[in-house]
């Protein structure tokens, strides 16, 4: 089991950043690739950005590519996602979630387990 929390969402006018922080426990050994998601009422869940366990291979969604930078510390067992030029669009739940190693999976199937969420609103 994984247990993933995420924190660092709030409300932000356009053009700003956040980021956004997942803290993992339980079996943080296994070598999971960490991926965000993020989720806007009445959508589907969508695919945000992806990390392996080693860092060395990352994956965005078209909509953030370029905007949006993902990276982990595994000392401190923590994925984080840096969102800049943040978008009325960019409005959703962002999920963190704990894949299989060593993948860049953008599917949700791709993913075992999930946080709760955390909102993230761009408004003026």
């Amino acid at each position: 089991q994984v247990q993933l929390v995420e924190s660092g969402g709030g409300s932000v006018q356009p053009g700003g950043s956040l980021r956004l922080s997942c803290a993992t426990s339980g079996r943080t050994f296994a070598p999971y690739s960490l991926g965000w998601f993020r989720q806007a009422p009445g959508k589907e869940r969508e695919f945000v950005a992806v990390i392996t366990w080693s860092g060395a291979r990352t994956d965005y969604g078209d909509s953030v590519k370029g905007r949006f930078t993902i990276s982990r510390d595994n000392d401190k067992n923590t994925v984080y996602l840096q969102m800049n030029s943040l978008k009325p669009e960019d409005t959703a739940v962002y999920y963190c979630a704990a894949g299989s190693p060593d993948t860049l999976g953008s599917l949700v199937s791709d993913y075992a387990y999930w946080g709760q969420g955390t909102q993230v609103t761009v408004s003026s």
